[in-house]
């Protein structure tokens, strides 16, 4: 049972990187945690120390979500768990070289984890906060959703994926007084980079943000209620220029007739 008047932040992927930090940072705001990511030794000395630094209760679930039976024990929290009011979605991979370059099987994994995974927990989350009347959703998305020629499309289609199913559940559950968020990191200093074999210090010094600064950042867009938080965009008017055109394109998406600019016209 939660100890705290915030409730428990359940966390994935929080051995290391951006989940470790958003760890330390709920933690400190007064969270209880369970955090889940496969390194449960990891795991165990994070909350060790988070325990004798904040006084927190934390839990550990080690759990790997490529794997169904795992996805399903971790669902099952955020059903049953009802002193849980903050899940963070952030377990993710991306792979080693260019979208071409990789096998069948490497490609499964990272959409069983990116998207799979991600879908289902985040909607067990949903569901079970909009029972509840209350909760935030938080899922680690990319910039990338925005730039897929950028880097490897299928990394790049797994954060579009996420960062629509954001929008799809903040739209739904907003009545519900559950929050939702997508979060849409540029490069970031985390373990990610060397796990898929990319050096993050071949980028540029200026391109590449700290993983306390992304949180910290992060955390404030939740708590102006913002539903995309694009913590390296400086210009907030071109995010909300491309969601309004977006949106703008809505009601012509679906008609009856084809448009104009595809009819066959008679040659003169």
């Amino acid at each position: 049972m939660s100890t705290s008047n915030l409730g428990t932040a359940l966390i994935t992927g929080a051995s290391t990187g951006l989940g470790a930090v958003y760890a330390d940072r709920l933690a400190g705001r007064g969270h209880d945690l369970v955090l889940v990511a496969r390194n449960g030794a990891q795991m165990e000395a994070l909350a060790a120390k988070l325990r004798a630094d904040t006084g927190v209760q934390v839990d550990v679930i080690a759990a790997d979500l490529t794997n169904g039976d795992d996805v399903t024990r971790v669902e099952q929290r955020l059903i049953d768990d009802a002193n849980i009011t903050l899940f963070v979605n952030n377990a993710g991979m991306s792979l080693n070289g260019g979208t071409l370059e990789n096998s069948a099987a490497e490609v499964q994994t990272i959409i069983a984890l990116n998207i799979t995974a991600a879908a289902r927990l985040a909607i067990a989350a949903g569901k079970a906060f909009g029972a509840r009347g209350k909760g935030a959703i938080v899922n680690i998305a990319s910039v990338l959703a925005l730039a897929p020629e950028t880097f490897e499309g299928v990394y790049s289609g797994s954060k579009a994926f996420l960062l629509n199913l954001s929008l799809s559940l903040a739209n739904g559950l907003r009545e519900q007084g559950v929050k939702v968020q997508a979060v849409l990191p540029g490069a970031t200093r985390t373990e990610i980079w060397e796990r898929s074999g990319k050096d993050i210090d071949a980028f540029p010094a200026e391109m590449v943000m700290d993983a306390g600064d992304l949180v910290d950042a992060a955390l404030l867009g939740l708590d102006r209620g913002e539903e995309v938080t694009i913590p390296p965009l400086a210009d907030e008017d071109q995010w909300n220029a491309y969601h309004a055109a977006r949106l703008a394109m809505g009601p012509g998406l679906s008609r009856r007739d084809v448009a104009e600019r595809y009819r066959a016209t008679e040659a003169v």
